[in-house]
């Protein structure tokens, strides 16, 4: 029977956690950024119209 490959396995996890970390960056990233540009477009809170 063959030896598992401990070192193989933990490195394929690792390089799991990363991109699963990364993708979570990146949806808080665009996230962040739909809501600052829809911040820019609301109307002003005290009623002054310029």
């Amino acid at each position: 029977m063959a030896k598992p490959n401990y070192q193989f396995e933990k490195r394929q996890r690792d390089l799991a956690k990363k991109k699963k970390q990364e993708e979570k960056r990146l949806r808080k990233l665009n996230r962040n950024v739909a809501e600052s540009k829809s911040d820019d477009a609301a109307p002003p809170v005290d009623g002054d119209v310029k």
